[in-house]
């Protein structure tokens, strides 16, 4: 006689619950993702086959949560005509200084000393850096292979290269954690810059990204408290350092951006902020409008191909950067 679906269900039920929760007590590491993370209740897993119900109960309020903490992406795009890549730094939020305080901060924790000098890293040198090197641990191997390498609280200065790599880890991440901090209680959007976002992730025609050469832990702090996880979610691809082996002014972000779209590089867009940023692009084949700050004004942002150079992006459109032909045309309309 064939057995009823209201016998073999419930079974079939506790079996697959049995079976994930022995899987997530084995693992013990919570799944994370770029705008949220979620972790995983601890179980228990003596007598579970005489507890199925409560199994269930639990399976189905794990389910719950699961459905709450990650985000579903909502992207509006469709076929893309067009798409515009966004830098983070300096282009999002005017970070530079932020960064500058807290490298000199994680410098002071670990008290590093170059001929008896504590490493200070000044307003000036950090403009030099932010228009020389991309990324924060090539800036500091850039500084310290060009300075000599500290002594610290670690002891006398690293020597080998995996001796750098472990004091320049270390760096990162205690000037990661002074930059989370600094960013919770004074990072704010530039000027028309999340305008800008919106009506791109409004348009089905245009693709959005952001390509950011900062570490993760930083970058993921500015977007999500900047430009806001619900806004995050419609974005098309976001990346940042972490996810590429080479950094700006290597065009590897952009060329993987570029792949993930499925849009060749004519019809991409890019925004930045440095010299450093516009050397991606270019050489990503990219067209770029550049977005001065404070340290980069100066740049010769022009003689290095940018096709627009502004202030900030407030009261541009779409309209103002895209036009029909674009890739023919080889010029923005806002140029």
């Amino acid at each position: 006689m064939a057995t009823s679906t209201a016998t073999w269900l419930p079974k079939a039920l506790c079996v697959f619950a049995l079976a994930l929760l022995a899987c997530l007590a084995a693992s013990r590491t919570p799944a994370r993702g770029l705008r949220s993370s979620m972790v995983a209740p601890r179980m228990q897993m003596r007598g579970l086959a005489s507890r199925s119900a409560g199994l269930q109960s639990r399976l189905s309020r794990m389910g719950s949560s699961l459905q709450r903490n990650v985000p579903v992406l909502a992207s509006n795009t469709n076929n893309p005509d067009y798409a515009l890549l966004f830098d983070c730094d300096g282009v999002i939020v005017l970070t530079e200084e932020l960064h500058r305080l807290a490298y000199n901060a994680a410098f002071q924790q670990y008290k590093c000393e170059i001929d008896g000098k504590a490493v200070d890293w000044s307003v000036p040198h950090y403009d030099l850096l932010q228009n020389t090197v991309g990324g924060g641990k090539p800036k500091m191997k850039w500084h310290f292979n060009k300075y000599g390498w500290p002594t610290s609280t670690e002891g006398a200065p690293a020597g080998t290269e995996d001796e750098q790599q472990a004091m320049v880890d270390k760096l990162q991440d205690a000037k990661t954690e002074y930059y989370k901090k600094i960013v919770e209680e004074v990072a704010e959007a530039r000027p028309g810059v999340l305008e800008l976002m919106d009506e791109a992730l409004a348009n089905p025609k245009i693709a959005c990204g952001i390509c950011s050469a900062a570490t993760k832990a930083g970058f993921e702090k500015v977007v999500n408290s900047v430009v806001g996880e619900e806004r995050l979610a419609k974005f098309d691809v976001v990346m940042a350092g972490d996810d590429v082996v080479r950094k700006k002014p290597d065009p590897l972000i952009y060329n993987l951006a570029r792949e993930k779209i499925g849009l060749p590089k004519e019809k991409c867009v890019v925004v930045e902020d440095s010299i450093v940023g516009l050397k991606a692009a270019k050489d990503a084949g990219m067209k770029c409008i550049i977005t001065y700050t404070a340290s980069t004004h100066d740049a010769p942002f022009k003689e290095n191909g940018a096709d627009a150079v502004r202030e900030d992006l407030g009261g541009v459109k779409l309209a103002d950067i895209f036009s029909p032909g674009m890739e023919e045309t080889g010029s923005l309309t806002l140029a």
